[in-house]
Order: structure tokens, then C-alpha cells, then sequence
């Protein structure tokens, strides 16, 4: 900084005395020339005013001459001429990013989780990466949006509590909302088929103190995260277990509500899924599912090779054997014979816009993603495709929310 300050402070008495001496020299010049030519224009004689007034315009005629000549200027089509078509650099970049587009294209439209009976160790992978459990809390099944929060934007809506309103509402659609829950004369017992890590068998148990409430997954890292969480929360009558709902360790007519929320994507025989719950469900019982549909298939109205494409693609992404419709599932409880009261809605209004929440709510709050690095991104990315595809499906009527209920017939 010292020589900074003798740098610049050196010139602040001396620069500007030479500087005004030379503006002083520069003027002189500029006077003394003009004196002159003064002089010289009085001397003139008026004689050469005519000769001088020629040559001054010569020039002038000449331009006019020269530019009257000439060809006329090439300079736009000189310029657009490279416009015709693309540099081979521009060609090369061009046909390389379409290349790599289709590529990725190719990669994201080719399924990559067929069903090939792991359903239990996808559940464990993604319990244990926590993504799952971050983003869609402790309920992993679409929400309820009601016709006003729709009109007001699904955006506005907390998506964990989208979650609950689902479980209040099915609870008010069975009938168990408002039921006397008091059992046989004893603990009454409640039965969450595909429980995953148990969001809705604590909230049964909570809401329902008095009953017992059990839980069942093929994935062991879901029954332990379930049992820690109801341990945290000091729920008691909530258990879980590793188990096979299509080959059930239950004893028949042991519980009063079975409760299949978003399940039976999974399952491989949806017969037997429904007979099994049936056999362990008390007479007088009730049974309440909600899965996943696709629409019904007729002969007036089958399904196109493009229609059978997109749903390979969701039975094959996401480890799913196949979907049936809503009126196949009833029709599947009537067969049974100890059913009464067999009810079929479609909710597809009420859940449609989990989808794309479920997107935008990672848009919101990347970080978890971004910290666990590229081979999460990747999988993440490969999630909101297909999270997209299910809400076009759902959208034009490929694919429905069905929800089915029913009692079993006392003897």
C-alpha cells in the first residue's frame, strides 16, 4: 500500500504543469495555422474560385460514376448463404444429440422390474434407502384430494396428509368409521394385507385402541421398520409379520375388518388373494380393497396393441404380475359365495393427482436425492417416468382406482 500511496500521489504536482505546457504548444500551433490560412484565403484571386469549385466537385462525379458501375452488392446473400444448411460441426452436434436422445429414450421405455416373485426385495431396497419412506411418509398408497382442494390445486395440499384423509376416507366407505368396534365378545381383531411399513395398521391401532391390529408384508426390512415405529409411538396392539398373503398362517373366520389397501398390484393370482382374505375374515365381517385396475375389458370395447403396450410397461417397471378390473374383483367376490353386499367404486377422481404430486414434491426438496449420488438420480429418474405414465393411464381411462367391499355372510 506505501508504494501504491508515493505512486499516486507523485503525479498530483507534477503531472499537470506538463501537462498545461503542452496544451499551451498545442495551441499555439493550431493558431499560427489557422493565421495563415486566413491569409491565404484572402490572397486568393477570385479568378480561381471557378477552378476551385471544379475540383472539389470532380471527385463527387467520380464516386457517382463508380458506384453507377458496379455490380449490385452481394453482401445479404453472401451472409445468408451459410443459413442454407448446417456447418458439419453443427451437423455432427445435431445428429449426436439425437443419437444419445434416443438412447435415453430407449433406456427409460424399456422395464427394468418384471415380476419374477421379488416383490419382498424390492420393498427391502426401498426401505432401506429411506427415498420411499422421505418422500410419502409412513402410508406408501396414493392420497384423497377432495373436489374443492382439486379446484384450489393439488399443490396446496400437504401430500403426507393426503395420505390420511385416504385411510378416513376408505374407513368411511367400509362402514368402519361410524361402526361399533367391540368385537365377538372379545379384542376385536383387524387384519392390513400388504402392510408395507405399517402406516395404516398404526393409525388403526391408535383410532382403535380396544382391538388388535396386525400387519403383513413379504419384505422382513418393512416388518422391522413397522415395529420400530410402533414402538416410537407406544402403540402396543400394533404387530407386523413376514408373511404370504396368498398362503396365510391365520386360522379361518379370525378377524373383523381385513384391509388390502394397494396390494393386490402385487399379487400373482387374484382369485386366491380374495379367497385367502375371505377364509380369514369372521362371518358378519368385513372386507374393504383398494388397488390399482385396469379398465374393463369387452368385446366392444378391447384393448389396442398401443393400449397393451403401455400396460406391460407398468406390470414390468414396477414388479407387478398383471392388473384385473374393478368388476373383475367383483366379480371374483360374488364367485366366492360368502359375500353379501359386494360394493365396486372407482376413485380415480379422488387419487389421480397423488401422481404428479409425488413428483413435484421431490422437485421441492431434491436433496436427499442429490447427496446419495448418480446411481440414485438414475433410479429416481427412472421413479418419475414411470410415476408419469401412471398418471396418463389414469388419465385417459386405461387405468382405474378401484374400490371394492363387501361382508361375509353370517352362517
Amino acid at each position: 500500500m506505501a508504494v501504491a500511496r508515493h505512486f499516486t500521489a507523485q503525479p498530483w504536482h507534477i503531472a499537470p504543469s506538463r501537462y498545461n505546457a503542452a496544451r499551451c504548444r498545442q495551441r499555439r500551433h493550431f493558431l499560427v495555422a489557422g493565421a495563415q490560412q486566413q491569409e491565404g484565403l484572402v490572397a486568393a484571386s477570385t479568378s480561381h474560385t471557378a477552378e476551385a469549385a471544379a475540383h472539389l466537385a470532380q471527385p463527387i462525379a467520380d464516386i457517382a460514376a463508380r458506384a453507377a458501375a458496379a455490380p449490385p452488392p452481394q453482401a445479404d446473400t453472401a451472409a445468408a448463404a451459410p443459413l442454407l444448411g448446417p456447418t458439419p460441426l453443427a451437423a455432427l452436434l445435431l445428429g449426436g444429440a439425437l443419437l444419445a436422445g434416443y438412447g435415453i429414450k430407449k433406456v427409460y421405455d424399456t422395464p427394468s422390474r418384471s415380476y419374477d416373485q421379488n416383490v419382498g426385495q424390492e420393498y427391502d431396497a426401498w426401505t432401506e434407502e429411506g427415498v420411499l419412506e422421505y418422500y410419502w411418509g409412513e402410508h406408501i398408497h396414493l392420497g384423497h384430494y377432495s373436489e374443492e382442494e382439486r379446484q384450489r390445486g393439488y399443490k396446496k395440499k400437504n401430500f403426507i396428509q393426503a395420505k390420511y384423509d385416504f385411510v378416513e376416507e376408505m374407513l368411511r366407505w367400509s362402514g368402519w368409521a361410524c361402526a361399533d368396534v367391540s368385537g365377538d365378545g372379545g379384542v376385536p381383531k383387524i387384519l392390513d394385507v400388504g402392510c408395507g411399513i405399517g402406516g395404516t395398521s398404526r393409525y388403526l391401532a391408535a383410532k382403535f385402541p380396544q382391538a388388535s391390529v396386525t400387519g403383513i408384508t413379504l419384505s422382513p426390512s418393512q416388518v422391522q421398520r413397522g415395529t420400530e415405529l410402533a414402538a416410537e409411538r407406544g402403540l402396543s396392539n400394533a404387530k407386523f409379520q413376514v408373511m404370504d398373503a396368498l398362503s396365510m398362517d391365520f386360522p379361518d373366520n379370525s378377524f373383523d375388518l381385513v384391509w388390502a389397501c394397494e396390494s393386490g398390484e402385487h399379487m400373482p393370482d387374484k382369485k386366491a388373494y380374495v379367497d385367502e382374505m375371505v377364509r380369514v375374515l369372521k362371518p358378519g365381517g368385513t372386507i374393504v380393497i383398494a388397488t390399482w385396475c385396469q379398465r374393463d375389458e369387452t368385446p366392444e370395447a378391447p384393448f389396442s396393441e398401443r393400449d397393451r403396450e403401455r400396460l406391460t410397461f407398468l406390470y414390468e417397471e414396477w414388479a407387478h404380475p398383471y392388473f384385473v378390473s374393478k368388476e373383475e374383483y367383483g366379480r371374483i367376490m360374488e364367485a366366492t359365495g360368502e359375500l353379501s353386499g359386494v360394493g365396486l367404486a372407482d376413485w380415480t377422481p379422488q387419487t389421480i393427482d397423488s401422481w404428479r404430486h409425488s413428483i413435484w414434491v421431490g422437485v421441492w426438496d431434491p436433496w436427499i436425492v442429490v447427496l446419495k449420488g448418480p446411481r440414485m438420480w438414475y433410479k429416481v429418474t427412472r421413479e418419475i417416468v414411470t410415476l408419469e405414465r401412471m398418471h396418463r393411464a389414469f388419465a385417459d381411462g386405461l387405468m382405474e382406482y378401484g374400490m371394492m367391499k363387501a361382508t361375509k355372510k353370517k352362517a
